[in-house]
């Protein structure tokens, strides 16, 4: 560390406070010579004369924004700085670098990045002003003020929508510096209306997870999903591939029709899944243009019939996005028709019911399916076919440069790159694996981590997407630990179940002496009878009714997994660690002896960028083996960064369908962290969390076991709290909380 920071060579004490911190995070993402440039370019924007905010902000910001957009990003980056540093602007470059790594997360990839950059170069040139219009002498009055916004815009729009959003600001307002403040802040109405009327469409970060899921779960394969901008390149617009760096998507996808647009992405996906499932690469040398072309719609026809068969409803989504060619749409005297007859081909042979007449495409149709109907094919059987079809449909007018182009194109099918070799190397070639098979061989990486925002009380705001939630399922250990735990406890679990027994829940309950009821309540209706044969007056109350007398909660216990619980507990020779999993096996035998939904999970905190949050027990496990051996694995270490881990676990609680929603958080410890230097920061965000929480439906109760808890639990749980001062006492008194608590 020395090393580095000699360096860095600055002096700045602030920087000196958190530099290992910092450290930590860019050995941990960047490679040597990231590291190098990293030092470098903090070094010289601590000499920009700046002060230390911009150093500060770049050294903690850098690492998030490499690993999101890529180190190549860095040039231009500094670029940037130094045209800034260079003009009127320097005071904007603080809320820049303080930005810029969520605004990378929105933009997970060099060109939309470098895009971006441009919009602000272009933003700053055009709306920083000069008295006699040589030199520019008065900032941009919305640069600092767009900075602030960017992250939540991209949240909302394209890196399309966020260019016409902020043209118009520039267009309407470049001479009014104070209306031109407002539109950038979006305090003005014109700017909240643009904003909106750039909306539109279902963007790719947003749903990036759901496809991540989509991908493992129905298709056992995975890889990094990596947007790119439509709204550049006007003369061709990019099309949807994958290559060893990962599936490449369009950022935003609008509704078509009644097909979604996460819909959309979960056909290109399955597209792409199936040709890297299915397909071999094929030498492509000896062949024409026009005859890839064809074998390229063939083996989409091939795969797309091998998607159907494993999933059938995938059919309704690939008509639906399907162009569907009129049959006389195109003049074979005066254009080329191949596309045109291709693409009415391709549409017969996923759609049944084509009403297309022309012969030859009905022979071929038949001849595809019965080529299918024997199996899963090939791409070089499929091949052969599509050639026998170019040669029976050729024309001269294929040859005409005029070409049909109208419903021809199938948005939803990538670029085929992936579906061809070359032997000879030439313009055509794309240097990809050397491995031709396209079904890759790869492992499929974690889950992509969650951004929550944080709670800053000094300005009364959130920051966003602040704390990455990496999430994963706990390690295993030994289940017969647990059972000798629970065993340990037998007296006490006596006990216990006569109190559960009194609060299981019964599904009917009798109500009785009743004038009206379901049914007749025969010991009632006797009385009554014998009162009137003997001359009193019977009670007319002679029927009986039910109710449904059930427990509808559902539980989630968030444990603090931090380094604090390896301490030992005062007055007995057992860790903190160890009486927790004492505690929490008893209460999970509880809950389930009560019937009760509900799921374990731990989190600990290595600063706000990993943040660990491990399922030990979800809502569709029941109390077993696989279970005990995860809780009988729990290990503690690291840091508290409580809000963000009630954020998570709030993810999975609210979407329970249970009319009470109880979160149990098991601490030891008030929050923090090793970024966190101001003590009341994690303090305060905990507290915003438990009101996030509250306005969810989801009610927090904390289990403290600091006895110092009394200085600020109460801050931020306000009463619902209890603070166990024995905590060898803990595996009683946990389960008889959680009782007290659903009464």
């Amino acid at each position: 560390m020395r090393a580095y920071w000699a360096q860095l060579d600055t002096r700045f004490p602030q920087v000196e406070e958190v530099f290992d911190d910092v450290m930590a995070e860019a050995l941990a993402i960047l490679t040597r010579e990231g590291i190098d440039a990293y030092l470098e370019a903090g070094r010289a924007i601590g000499k920009l004369g700046r002060g230390v905010e911009p150093m500060l902000a770049f050294l903690e910001e850098w690492p998030s924004t490499a690993r999101a957009a890529g180190e190549a990003a860095l040039p231009a980056v500094m670029a940037l700085i130094q045209r800034m540093q260079k003009s009127p602007n320097g005071r904007a470059i603080t809320p820049f670098l303080q930005t810029l790594a969520p605004v990378a997360r929105r933009l997970p990839a060099m060109e939309p990045m470098q895009r971006y950059l441009d919009m602000v170069l272009d933003f700053m040139t055009r709306t920083t002003s000069s008295i006699h219009g040589h030199h520019t002498t008065f900032p941009s009055p919305g640069l600092p003020e767009f900075f602030a916004q960017a992250p939540g815009l991209l949240s909302q729009l394209t890196l399309a929508g966020l260019k016409n959003w902020v043209e118009y600001g520039i267009r309407n307002y470049r001479t009014h510096p104070e209306r031109q403040k407002d539109y950038f802040s979006l305090q003005s109405a014109d700017s909240r209306a643009v904003l909106q009327r750039e909306r539109h469409g279902t963007l790719l970060v947003d749903v990036e997870r759901k496809l991540d899921l989509y991908l493992r779960g129905l298709w056992q394969d995975g890889d990094h999903l990596v947007p790119y901008s439509t709204a550049f390149d006007e003369i061709r617009k990019p099309i949807p591939y994958y290559d060893k760096l990962g599936i490449r998507l369009p950022d935003v996808f609008d509704d078509a029709g009644d097909i979604a647009g996460i819909d959309r992405y979960r056909a290109v996906l399955a597209h792409i899944v199936g040709h890297r499932r299915w397909s071999e690469a094929q030498i492509a040398d000896n062949w024409s243009p026009f005859q890839r072309m064809a074998v390229e719609f063939f083996e989409d026809c091939r795969i797309e019939t091998l998607l159907i068969r494993e999933y059938p409803g995938l059919r309704r989504i690939f008509l639906a996005l399907h162009p569907q060619p009129v049959e006389d749409a195109c003049d074979p005297e005066t254009t080329s028709c191949l596309r045109h007859r291709m693409a009415m081909l391709s549409r017969a042979l996923l759609d049944p019911h084509h009403a297309y007449r022309d012969a030859d495409l009905n022979d071929f149709v038949q001849r595809f399916h019965a080529v299918m109907q024997q199996g899963e094919s090939s791409t070089r059987e499929i091949a052969a076919l599509a050639l026998n079809y170019v040669a029976r449909t050729r024309r001269q007018s294929d040859q005409l440069a005029r070409i049909h182009f109208a419903d021809t194109v199938v948005d939803y099918r990538d670029d085929n790159r992936q579906l061809w070799k070359f032997i000879e190397e030439g313009d055509e070639e794309a240097a990809f694996d050397e491995k031709r098979k396209i079904e890759p061989d790869r492992e499929i990486r974690g889950l992509p981590p969650r951004h929550y925002h944080e709670w800053d009380y000094n300005s009364q705001t959130y920051r966003p997407d602040w704390a990455s939630v990496y999430e994963a399922l706990h390690a295993s250990g030994n289940p017969a630990d647990i059972d000798r735990l629970l065993q340990k406890h037998g007296a006490l679990a006596k006990r216990l179940k006569k109190m559960l027994d009194l609060l299981k829940p019964q599904d009917r309950v009798r109500i009785r002496y009743q004038e009206e009821g379901s049914e007749l309540d025969l010991d009632v209706a006797l009385r009554s009878l014998i009162d009137f044969k003997g001359g009193a007056i019977p009670d007319p109350r002679i029927n009986m009714s039910h109710r449904t007398d059930g427990r509808d909660i559902a539980v989630m216990l968030l444990l603090d997994l931090s380094e604090s619980l390896n301490e030992r507990a005062a007055g007995s020779d057992q860790t903190i660690l160890e009486l927790s999993q004492e505690a929490v096996s008893l209460l999970a035998w509880a809950i389930e002896k009560l019937g009760d939904p509900f799921a374990i999970a731990g989190f600990h905190s290595n600063t706000r960028h990993d943040v660990r949050y491990l399922h030990i027990k979800g809502y569709g496990e029941a109390w077993n083996d696989d279970v005990k051996a995860r809780l009988a694995a729990m290990r503690a270490g690291y840091s508290t960064r409580m809000g963000a881990a009630m954020r998570h676990a709030a993810h999975y609680l609210g979407a329970r369908p249970a009319d009470k929603k109880l979160m149990l958080i098991l601490t030891d410890g008030q929050p923090s962290d090793v970024d966190a230097h101001d003590e009341r920061l994690l303090v305060e965000d905990a507290r915003q969390a438990v009101k996030e929480l509250d306005q969810e439906g989801i009610f927090t109760y904390c289990i403290s076991l600091d006895p110092k808890a009394d200085e600020y639990v109460g801050d931020i749980f306000g009463r619902q709290y209890t603070v166990v001062d024995h905590v060898e006492r803990l595996p009683e008194r946990l389960p008889q909380l959680f009782m007290a608590l659903t009464k």
